[in-house]
Protein backbone atom coordinates (compact mmCIF):
# COMPACT_ATOMS: atom_id res chain seq x y z
CA UNK A 1 0.00 0.00 0.00
CA UNK A 2 1.49 3.27 -0.94
CA UNK A 3 2.15 6.07 1.83
CA UNK A 4 0.42 8.97 2.90
CA UNK A 5 3.28 11.11 1.12
CA UNK A 6 3.19 8.87 -2.40
CA UNK A 7 -0.69 9.07 -2.47
CA UNK A 8 -0.16 13.21 -1.95
CA UNK A 9 2.34 14.01 -3.36
CA UNK A 10 1.11 15.77 -6.25
CA UNK A 11 -1.00 17.59 -4.26
CA UNK A 12 1.90 18.78 -2.28
CA UNK A 13 3.49 20.02 -5.48
CA UNK A 14 0.26 21.70 -6.82
CA UNK A 15 0.51 23.70 -3.52
CA UNK A 16 3.63 24.85 -3.15
CA UNK A 17 3.30 25.70 -6.54
CA UNK A 18 0.53 27.88 -5.81
CA UNK A 19 2.43 29.77 -2.95
CA UNK A 20 5.58 30.21 -5.51
CA UNK A 21 3.33 32.04 -7.78
CA UNK A 22 2.95 34.90 -5.08
CA UNK A 23 6.10 37.01 -5.27
CA UNK A 24 7.06 37.83 -1.95
CA UNK A 25 10.23 40.05 -2.49
CA UNK A 26 10.75 41.64 0.18
CA UNK A 27 13.72 44.10 -0.74
CA UNK A 28 11.16 45.78 -3.31
CA UNK A 29 8.22 47.98 -1.51
CA UNK A 30 6.22 47.52 -4.94
CA UNK A 31 5.69 43.83 -3.45
CA UNK A 32 4.67 44.04 -0.70
CA UNK A 33 1.11 43.21 -1.11
CA UNK A 34 2.47 40.34 -2.25
CA UNK A 35 4.37 39.01 0.80
CA UNK A 36 1.70 39.68 2.95
CA UNK A 37 -0.52 37.55 1.06
CA UNK A 38 2.20 35.11 1.08
CA UNK A 39 2.42 35.13 4.67
CA UNK A 40 -1.49 34.69 4.54
CA UNK A 41 -1.23 31.48 2.12
CA UNK A 42 0.99 30.06 5.24
CA UNK A 43 -1.48 30.65 7.52
CA UNK A 44 -3.94 28.85 6.04
CA UNK A 45 -1.73 25.77 5.41
CA UNK A 46 -0.41 26.32 9.01
CA UNK A 47 -4.24 26.01 10.34
CA UNK A 48 -5.07 22.83 7.44
CA UNK A 49 -2.48 21.02 8.65
CA UNK A 50 -3.33 20.92 12.53
CA UNK A 51 -1.29 23.62 14.05
CA UNK A 52 -2.88 25.61 16.67
CA UNK A 53 -2.64 29.21 17.97
CA UNK A 54 -1.90 30.27 14.48
CA UNK A 55 -1.20 33.97 14.23
CA UNK A 56 0.61 36.35 11.88
CA UNK A 57 2.50 38.42 14.36
CA UNK A 58 3.32 41.63 13.56
CA UNK A 59 6.37 43.55 13.04
CA UNK A 60 7.93 47.15 12.36
CA UNK A 61 8.11 44.77 8.95
CA UNK A 62 6.55 42.16 7.44
CA UNK A 63 4.76 39.80 9.83
CA UNK A 64 6.09 36.90 11.26
CA UNK A 65 3.90 33.69 10.79
CA UNK A 66 3.90 31.64 14.13
CA UNK A 67 2.02 27.98 14.44
CA UNK A 68 2.71 25.54 17.64
CA UNK A 69 1.21 22.18 18.14
CA UNK A 70 2.11 21.22 22.02
CA UNK A 71 0.75 17.41 22.81
CA UNK A 72 2.45 17.57 25.66
CA UNK A 73 4.47 19.62 28.07
CA UNK A 74 6.69 16.88 29.19
CA UNK A 75 7.74 16.16 25.83
CA UNK A 76 10.69 17.84 24.03
CA UNK A 77 9.65 20.97 22.08
CA UNK A 78 11.44 21.71 18.28
CA UNK A 79 11.46 25.06 16.97
CA UNK A 80 11.09 25.21 13.10
CA UNK A 81 12.45 28.30 11.75
CA UNK A 82 12.16 29.83 7.65
CA UNK A 83 11.21 32.51 5.67
CA UNK A 84 8.80 32.85 3.05
CA UNK A 85 10.44 35.84 1.53
CA UNK A 86 12.45 35.64 -1.70
CA UNK A 87 14.90 37.58 -3.58
CA UNK A 88 14.25 40.33 -6.15
CA UNK A 89 14.07 38.12 -9.89
CA UNK A 90 16.04 40.60 -11.48
CA UNK A 91 17.41 39.88 -15.00
CA UNK A 92 13.83 39.02 -15.95
CA UNK A 93 15.00 38.38 -19.26
CA UNK A 94 17.72 35.78 -17.97
CA UNK A 95 15.12 33.46 -16.98
CA UNK A 96 14.12 30.31 -19.26
CA UNK A 97 10.63 30.87 -17.97
CA UNK A 98 8.80 33.96 -15.74
CA UNK A 99 10.03 33.43 -12.14
CA UNK A 100 7.03 33.71 -10.64
CA UNK A 101 5.26 31.36 -13.23
CA UNK A 102 6.39 27.73 -11.82
CA UNK A 103 7.20 25.27 -14.03
CA UNK A 104 8.14 21.39 -13.60
CA UNK A 105 10.77 20.74 -16.18
CA UNK A 106 13.51 17.99 -15.95
CA UNK A 107 11.83 16.62 -12.32
CA UNK A 108 13.37 20.37 -10.64
CA UNK A 109 10.67 22.90 -9.88
CA UNK A 110 11.47 26.35 -11.51
CA UNK A 111 10.22 29.64 -9.72
CA UNK A 112 12.09 32.65 -7.29
CA UNK A 113 11.88 30.98 -4.21
CA UNK A 114 11.64 27.08 -5.20
CA UNK A 115 14.54 26.48 -3.23
CA UNK A 116 15.22 29.78 -0.97
CA UNK A 117 13.12 29.27 1.27
CA UNK A 118 9.43 28.59 0.09
CA UNK A 119 10.48 24.73 -1.11
CA UNK A 120 12.19 23.92 2.06
CA UNK A 121 9.52 25.53 4.30
CA UNK A 122 7.21 23.60 2.69
CA UNK A 123 8.61 20.38 3.11
CA UNK A 124 7.78 21.32 7.20
CA UNK A 125 4.45 21.94 6.60
CA UNK A 126 3.31 18.57 4.44
CA UNK A 127 5.71 16.79 7.06
CA UNK A 128 3.47 17.58 10.13
CA UNK A 129 0.48 16.86 7.68
CA UNK A 130 1.93 13.42 7.19
CA UNK A 131 2.86 12.85 10.72
CA UNK A 132 -0.53 13.86 11.75
CA UNK A 133 -2.13 11.00 9.38
CA UNK A 134 0.71 8.22 10.13
CA UNK A 135 0.49 8.28 14.10
CA UNK A 136 0.55 11.86 15.13
CA UNK A 137 3.02 13.98 16.18
CA UNK A 138 5.95 12.23 18.72
CA UNK A 139 6.84 15.71 20.15
CA UNK A 140 5.81 19.65 20.53
CA UNK A 141 6.75 21.13 17.57
CA UNK A 142 6.34 25.44 17.19
CA UNK A 143 6.52 26.75 13.47
CA UNK A 144 8.16 30.83 13.20
CA UNK A 145 8.78 31.63 9.44
CA UNK A 146 9.83 35.29 8.47
CA UNK A 147 9.12 37.67 5.46
CA UNK A 148 12.35 39.83 6.02
CA UNK A 149 15.26 37.19 5.72
CA UNK A 150 16.55 38.49 2.42
CA UNK A 151 16.53 42.10 3.66
CA UNK A 152 18.26 41.13 7.14
CA UNK A 153 15.92 40.07 9.45
CA UNK A 154 15.99 43.21 10.79
CA UNK A 155 12.96 42.77 13.31
CA UNK A 156 13.28 39.01 14.16
CA UNK A 157 15.37 39.83 17.06
CA UNK A 158 13.25 42.14 18.50
CA UNK A 159 10.68 39.38 17.90
CA UNK A 160 12.75 37.15 19.66
CA UNK A 161 13.36 38.87 22.29
CA UNK A 162 9.60 40.26 23.22
CA UNK A 163 8.95 36.27 22.91
CA UNK A 164 10.74 34.92 24.49
CA UNK A 165 8.03 32.62 26.47
CA UNK A 166 6.27 32.37 23.06
CA UNK A 167 9.51 30.52 21.46
CA UNK A 168 10.41 28.65 24.42
CA UNK A 169 12.09 24.90 22.88
CA UNK A 170 14.66 22.60 23.55
CA UNK A 171 16.34 23.21 19.67
CA UNK A 172 15.99 24.73 16.46
CA UNK A 173 15.21 23.28 13.13
CA UNK A 174 15.86 24.84 10.27
CA UNK A 175 15.74 23.75 6.37
CA UNK A 176 17.54 26.79 4.62
CA UNK A 177 20.80 25.07 3.50
CA UNK A 178 22.02 22.32 1.17
CA UNK A 179 23.63 18.57 0.89
CA UNK A 180 26.47 17.85 -1.18
CA UNK A 181 24.19 15.42 -3.84
CA UNK A 182 21.22 13.58 -3.97
CA UNK A 183 23.81 10.60 -3.67
CA UNK A 184 25.65 12.11 -1.18
CA UNK A 185 23.82 13.59 2.00
CA UNK A 186 25.06 15.93 4.45
CA UNK A 187 24.54 18.55 7.27
CA UNK A 188 25.93 22.01 7.66
CA UNK A 189 27.48 22.58 10.77
CA UNK A 190 29.55 25.73 10.10
CA UNK A 191 28.10 28.98 8.81
CA UNK A 192 30.30 32.22 7.80
CA UNK A 193 28.94 35.50 8.67
CA UNK A 194 28.57 38.76 6.96
CA UNK A 195 29.36 42.06 6.60
CA UNK A 196 27.39 44.14 3.95
CA UNK A 197 28.09 47.95 3.13
CA UNK A 198 27.39 50.09 0.42
CA UNK A 199 29.99 52.71 -0.80
CA UNK A 200 29.49 56.13 -2.48
CA UNK A 201 32.44 57.91 -4.15
CA UNK A 202 31.92 61.47 -5.00
CA UNK A 203 33.53 63.68 -7.01
CA UNK A 204 32.23 66.90 -9.11
CA UNK A 205 29.07 68.17 -7.69
CA UNK A 206 27.32 67.69 -11.31
CA UNK A 207 27.91 65.19 -14.46
CA UNK A 208 30.76 67.05 -16.43
CA UNK A 209 31.76 66.81 -19.91
CA UNK A 210 34.53 64.49 -20.75
CA UNK A 211 36.16 66.40 -22.80
CA UNK A 212 35.96 69.61 -21.61
CA UNK A 213 37.33 68.13 -18.02
CA UNK A 214 38.76 64.99 -18.15
CA UNK A 215 42.07 64.72 -16.82
CA UNK A 216 41.92 67.50 -14.86
CA UNK A 217 38.95 65.73 -12.43
CA UNK A 218 39.06 62.85 -10.31
CA UNK A 219 36.57 60.31 -12.21
CA UNK A 220 34.35 58.57 -8.99
CA UNK A 221 34.38 55.50 -11.34
CA UNK A 222 37.80 55.44 -11.70
CA UNK A 223 38.51 56.05 -8.45
CA UNK A 224 35.61 53.79 -6.71
CA UNK A 225 37.39 50.76 -8.96
CA UNK A 226 41.18 51.27 -8.25
CA UNK A 227 39.57 51.51 -4.43
CA UNK A 228 38.13 48.16 -4.83
CA UNK A 229 40.99 46.67 -6.58
CA UNK A 230 43.11 47.59 -3.91
CA UNK A 231 41.25 45.35 -1.33
CA UNK A 232 42.99 42.08 -2.60
CA UNK A 233 46.77 41.54 -2.66
CA UNK A 234 48.97 39.21 -5.39
CA UNK A 235 47.16 36.43 -3.37
CA UNK A 236 43.83 37.05 -3.05
CA UNK A 237 44.93 37.92 0.80
CA UNK A 238 42.16 40.68 1.35
CA UNK A 239 44.67 43.45 2.87
CA UNK A 240 42.53 45.86 5.33
CA UNK A 241 44.67 46.12 8.45
CA UNK A 242 43.47 43.69 11.53
CA UNK A 243 40.73 42.16 9.08
CA UNK A 244 42.33 38.34 9.64
CA UNK A 245 43.30 39.53 13.22
CA UNK A 246 40.83 36.78 15.01
CA UNK A 247 40.37 34.40 12.11
CA UNK A 248 39.97 31.40 13.56
CA UNK A 249 43.28 29.15 12.55
CA UNK A 250 42.51 25.04 11.72
CA UNK A 251 44.93 22.43 12.45
CA UNK A 252 46.61 20.81 10.13
CA UNK A 253 44.43 17.74 11.31
CA UNK A 254 40.83 19.45 11.25
CA UNK A 255 41.82 20.70 7.43
CA UNK A 256 42.69 17.19 6.49
CA UNK A 257 38.97 16.14 7.87
CA UNK A 258 37.20 19.29 6.48
CA UNK A 259 38.86 18.17 2.77
CA UNK A 260 37.64 14.37 3.20
CA UNK A 261 34.43 15.73 1.75
CA UNK A 262 33.63 14.37 -1.86
CA UNK A 263 34.94 17.43 -4.23
CA UNK A 264 35.76 17.33 -7.44
CA UNK A 265 37.70 20.94 -8.80
CA UNK A 266 36.86 19.72 -12.40
CA UNK A 267 33.10 19.47 -11.77
CA UNK A 268 33.03 22.05 -9.87
CA UNK A 269 34.12 24.55 -12.62
CA UNK A 270 32.08 22.47 -15.04
CA UNK A 271 29.04 23.53 -13.15
CA UNK A 272 29.63 27.34 -13.40
CA UNK A 273 31.29 27.63 -16.70
CA UNK A 274 34.61 28.71 -15.53
CA UNK A 275 37.93 27.91 -17.08
CA UNK A 276 39.53 27.93 -13.63
CA UNK A 277 39.27 28.01 -9.85
CA UNK A 278 40.00 30.84 -8.02
CA UNK A 279 40.71 32.44 -4.32
CA UNK A 280 43.30 33.04 -1.83
CA UNK A 281 46.67 31.06 -1.90
CA UNK A 282 47.54 28.06 -0.24
CA UNK A 283 43.69 26.95 0.50
CA UNK A 284 41.53 24.06 -1.49
CA UNK A 285 38.07 25.14 -2.81
CA UNK A 286 36.42 23.50 0.21
CA UNK A 287 38.58 25.31 2.63
CA UNK A 288 38.13 28.83 0.60
CA UNK A 289 34.63 28.72 0.73
CA UNK A 290 34.24 26.99 4.63
CA UNK A 291 36.63 28.33 6.50
CA UNK A 292 38.57 31.51 5.26
CA UNK A 293 36.87 34.84 5.28
CA UNK A 294 35.68 36.70 1.58
CA UNK A 295 35.02 40.43 0.16
CA UNK A 296 33.23 40.70 -2.88
CA UNK A 297 31.40 43.83 -4.76
CA UNK A 298 27.66 42.66 -5.17
CA UNK A 299 27.04 45.36 -7.12
CA UNK A 300 28.90 48.53 -8.84
CA UNK A 301 27.05 51.81 -11.11
CA UNK A 302 27.39 55.27 -11.74
CA UNK A 303 27.62 57.30 -14.59
CA UNK A 304 25.73 56.85 -17.93
CA UNK A 305 24.59 53.00 -18.42
CA UNK A 306 21.65 53.10 -21.17
CA UNK A 307 21.62 52.89 -24.92
CA UNK A 308 24.62 54.48 -27.35
CA UNK A 309 27.49 56.90 -25.84
CA UNK A 310 26.65 59.67 -23.81
CA UNK A 311 30.56 61.25 -22.46
CA UNK A 312 30.24 62.11 -19.25
CA UNK A 313 32.56 62.18 -16.03
CA UNK A 314 30.02 60.87 -13.01
CA UNK A 315 29.34 62.70 -10.04
CA UNK A 316 28.86 59.39 -8.09
CA UNK A 317 30.02 56.24 -8.20
CA UNK A 318 28.51 53.36 -5.71
CA UNK A 319 29.09 49.62 -5.20
CA UNK A 320 27.96 47.23 -2.12
CA UNK A 321 30.61 45.34 -0.67
CA UNK A 322 29.99 41.94 0.99
CA UNK A 323 32.32 40.37 3.66
CA UNK A 324 31.55 36.60 4.71
CA UNK A 325 33.26 36.38 8.18
CA UNK A 326 34.59 32.60 9.74
CA UNK A 327 34.76 32.07 13.90
CA UNK A 328 35.88 34.46 16.27
CA UNK A 329 35.48 37.45 13.73
CA UNK A 330 32.70 39.53 14.34
CA UNK A 331 30.29 41.81 12.20
CA UNK A 332 31.01 44.60 14.21
CA UNK A 333 34.74 44.39 14.44
CA UNK A 334 34.68 43.98 10.59
CA UNK A 335 32.30 46.63 9.78
CA UNK A 336 34.45 49.07 11.21
CA UNK A 337 37.65 47.99 10.13
CA UNK A 338 36.17 48.16 6.62
CA UNK A 339 34.70 51.68 7.21
CA UNK A 340 37.80 53.24 8.55
CA UNK A 341 39.91 51.55 6.03
CA UNK A 342 38.19 52.21 2.74
CA UNK A 343 37.51 55.96 3.70
CA UNK A 344 41.49 56.05 4.56
CA UNK A 345 42.70 54.92 1.33
CA UNK A 346 40.35 58.19 -0.70
CA UNK A 347 42.51 60.39 -2.66
CA UNK A 348 41.89 64.16 -2.29
CA UNK A 349 39.70 64.86 -5.64
CA UNK A 350 36.86 62.68 -3.75
CA UNK A 351 34.88 62.28 -0.58
CA UNK A 352 33.86 58.87 0.28
CA UNK A 353 30.63 58.05 2.32
CA UNK A 354 29.98 54.19 3.60
CA UNK A 355 26.95 53.05 4.60
CA UNK A 356 26.79 49.73 6.53
CA UNK A 357 23.97 47.31 5.92
CA UNK A 358 22.53 44.14 8.05
CA UNK A 359 25.28 41.87 9.76
CA UNK A 360 25.52 38.52 10.99
CA UNK A 361 27.82 36.63 13.09
CA UNK A 362 29.20 33.48 11.63
CA UNK A 363 28.74 29.59 13.94
CA UNK A 364 30.01 25.77 14.21
CA UNK A 365 26.91 23.93 15.31
CA UNK A 366 27.96 20.60 17.62
CA UNK A 367 27.99 17.02 15.93
CA UNK A 368 27.76 15.49 19.32
CA UNK A 369 24.25 16.68 20.37
CA UNK A 370 20.91 14.48 20.44
CA UNK A 371 19.38 16.37 17.87
CA UNK A 372 22.17 16.06 15.53
CA UNK A 373 22.17 12.49 15.85
CA UNK A 374 18.51 12.71 15.50
CA UNK A 375 18.61 14.46 12.03
CA UNK A 376 21.69 12.09 10.85
CA UNK A 377 20.11 8.95 11.86
CA UNK A 378 17.22 10.06 9.49
CA UNK A 379 19.08 11.18 6.34
CA UNK A 380 20.64 7.66 6.86
CA UNK A 381 16.99 6.33 7.09
CA UNK A 382 15.94 7.72 4.08
CA UNK A 383 19.01 8.27 1.78
CA UNK A 384 20.76 4.49 2.80
CA UNK A 385 23.90 6.56 3.53
CA UNK A 386 25.18 8.53 7.06
CA UNK A 387 25.55 12.11 6.02
CA UNK A 388 28.98 13.84 6.19
CA UNK A 389 28.94 17.15 8.54
CA UNK A 390 29.59 20.13 6.44
CA UNK A 391 30.65 23.63 6.83
CA UNK A 392 28.73 25.94 4.27
CA UNK A 393 29.77 29.51 2.93
CA UNK A 394 26.40 31.15 3.42
CA UNK A 395 25.32 33.00 6.11
CA UNK A 396 21.66 32.33 8.45
CA UNK A 397 22.47 34.85 10.85
CA UNK A 398 19.37 34.36 13.10
CA UNK A 399 21.68 30.97 13.83
CA UNK A 400 24.02 33.08 16.07
CA UNK A 401 21.06 35.35 17.57
CA UNK A 402 19.15 32.23 18.39
CA UNK A 403 22.11 30.98 20.12
CA UNK A 404 22.46 34.15 22.19
CA UNK A 405 18.91 34.96 22.92
CA UNK A 406 17.15 31.76 23.20
CA UNK A 407 20.30 29.64 24.53
CA UNK A 408 19.31 26.43 21.62
CA UNK A 409 21.43 24.98 18.90
CA UNK A 410 20.32 24.69 15.64
CA UNK A 411 20.69 21.73 13.40
CA UNK A 412 20.23 22.96 9.71
CA UNK A 413 18.71 19.75 7.77
CA UNK A 414 18.76 21.38 4.50
CA UNK A 415 18.19 19.51 1.01
CA UNK A 416 18.76 22.37 -1.60
CA UNK A 417 22.14 21.76 -3.87
CA UNK A 418 24.71 23.87 -5.28
CA UNK A 419 23.61 23.59 -8.52
CA UNK A 420 19.69 25.04 -7.91
CA UNK A 421 20.72 28.36 -8.58
CA UNK A 422 19.40 30.73 -5.64
CA UNK A 423 19.96 34.28 -5.59
CA UNK A 424 20.14 33.00 -9.55
CA UNK A 425 18.17 33.71 -12.96
CA UNK A 426 16.21 30.28 -13.22
CA UNK A 427 16.48 29.11 -9.84
CA UNK A 428 14.61 25.77 -9.14
CA UNK A 429 14.45 22.86 -6.69
CA UNK A 430 14.32 19.40 -7.38
CA UNK A 431 11.04 17.43 -6.94
CA UNK A 432 12.94 14.48 -5.18
CA UNK A 433 14.51 17.03 -2.80
CA UNK A 434 11.17 18.39 -2.19
CA UNK A 435 9.57 14.95 -1.47
CA UNK A 436 12.73 13.47 0.35
CA UNK A 437 12.83 16.05 2.88
CA UNK A 438 8.93 15.39 3.46
CA UNK A 439 10.03 11.96 3.97
CA UNK A 440 13.22 12.29 6.46
CA UNK A 441 11.38 15.31 8.66
CA UNK A 442 9.19 13.37 10.61
CA UNK A 443 11.96 10.36 11.28
CA UNK A 444 14.19 13.35 12.95
CA UNK A 445 10.87 14.04 15.20
CA UNK A 446 10.90 10.58 16.12
CA UNK A 447 14.65 10.05 16.73
CA UNK A 448 15.00 13.35 18.74
CA UNK A 449 11.70 12.69 20.77
CA UNK A 450 12.95 9.00 21.72
CA UNK A 451 16.32 9.75 22.61
CA UNK A 452 15.24 12.60 24.71
CA UNK A 453 12.51 10.56 26.70
CA UNK A 454 15.87 8.00 27.01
Amino acid sequence: MASYLEQNQQRFLTELIDWLRIPSVSADPKFHGDVLQAAEYLKARFLEVGLENVELCPTAGNPIVYGEKIIDPALPTVLVYGHYDVQPADPYELWDSPPFEPVIKDEKIYARGACDDKGQVYMHVKALEVMNQEGGLPCNIKVMIEGEEEIGSNNLGIFVRANKEKLKADVILISDTGMLANDEPSIEVGLRGLSYHEVEVTGPNRDLHSGLYGGAVANPINVLCKMIASLHDENNHITIPEFYNNVAVLTDAERAELNRVPHSDDEFKKSIGLPDTYGEKGYTTVERIGIRPTLDVNGIWGGYTGEGAKTVIASKAYAKISMRLVPNQTSDEITALFQKHFESIAPSGVTVKVKPHHGGEPVVTPTNSVAYKAAADAMETTFGKRPIPTRGGGSIPIVAMFKSELGLDTVLLGFGLDSDAIHSPNEHYGVFNFLKGIETIPHFYRNYAAAVKG
